[in-house]
């Protein structure tokens, strides 16, 4: 047989490699799981959001070189379903995991990162006990934006709650983001919260930048100031452990609607308990002059998983 008769030879499959782990705890198979995918800079968005469903994860990020040398790397973060501009557990578990690493792309890391996001510039500090990266502190990168209130009988068939379950005197259910778009939706107690059940039927109706609901409720307890849930089914998020991009947006909203002008407000925030993942989260808002300035989410992060992948 002749070298032009020889069958088509298969291209090599690009081999990624990967790191996974738990965000907002520093307890293995709690907090909120996260893929971490490096080598795909050759990778199309179809592939990123193939690869984020085979993981299954609520999100997954690919760690890319930066396009400005002055940054640490252009990180996209993908869901099962879709890219998104901004996410909190992605940035704190990338962070960490990177700053472990202790170099990427041929330079040092520092404990102070910059990603290069859809949203724009995301700033982490990663905090140490002795050579291990423990936990890790986001700025948002957009400012709080407030939008059109939802109907409480809407919010309340979307939950399989009653209206009366929502409470409206702080805010009416509201679109609240700082890089990424919720409905912020208070509820009257843990009891409240804890037998809430998204309708997907109902969710799908309302706007999509209304989709993503993040129901919360004041505590008073050791350890938390507030105990949350997040459901996003439409975009293949039954329910979220650990949502920093949400607990952000309300951290903010929270200190734009304090009576006082000037302050900066600290938030200790539980979610994920009722799906058996508990996740702690730490937010702090800045208000100067009537205007939210400034707006960080933190927490732990261990890993879990280390391997590579074929595409």
């Amino acid at each position: 047989m002749s070298a032009d008769d020889q069958p088509p030879q298969e291209e090599d499959a690009m081999k990624l490699t990967y790191k996974t782990c738990n965000v907002f705890t520093d307890t293995a198979f709690a907090g909120n799981p996260l893929g971490v995918v490096f080598g795909g800079e050759q990778l199309a968005t179809e592939t990123m959001l193939k690869i984020a469903a085979e993981f299954n994860y609520p999100e997954t990020t690919f760690v890319l070189p930066p396009t400005d040398p002055n940054h640490t790397a252009q990180v996209r973060i993908s869901s099962p379903k879709i890219e998104m501009p901004f996410a909190g557990h992605p940035n704190v578990g990338t962070a960490c995991v990177v700053a472990q690493m202790g170099e990427l792309f041929g330079k040092k890391v520092n404990d102070t990162l910059t990603f290069e996001e859809i949203a724009g510039l995301v700033e982490v500090t990663v905090q140490r006990d002795g050579n291990k990266v423990k936990s890790a502190e986001l700025i948002a990168p957009g400012d709080l934006e407030t939008g059109a209130d939802v109907a409480v009988d809407k919010i309340a068939a979307c939950l399989s709650i009653n209206p009366e379950d929502i409470v409206v005197s702080t805010h009416q259910p509201t679109f609240t983001s700082v890089g990424l778009s919720f409905t912020m939706v208070e509820v009257t107690g843990p009891q409240v919260l804890a037998k809430c059940k998204p309708v997907v039927d109902h969710i799908s109706r309302l706007p999509f930048e209304h989709q993503k609901l993040h129901v919360y409720c004041n505590v008073e307890e050791a350890g938390a100031d507030i105990r949350c849930r997040m459901f996003a089914p439409t975009i293949n998020i039954p329910e979220d452990p650990a949502t920093g991009s949400a607990n952000c947006a309300l951290a903010a909203l929270l200190t734009h609607l304090s009576p006082t002008s000037s302050t900066e407000d600290s938030y200790r925030i539980i979610q994920g308990e009722e799906m058996g993942r508990k996740s702690l989260l730490f937010a702090r808002a800045q208000k100067v002059g009537g205007k939210v300035i400034e707006v960080r989410i933190g927490g732990n992060s261990v890993e879990v998983m280390s391997g590579s992948l074929n595409v």
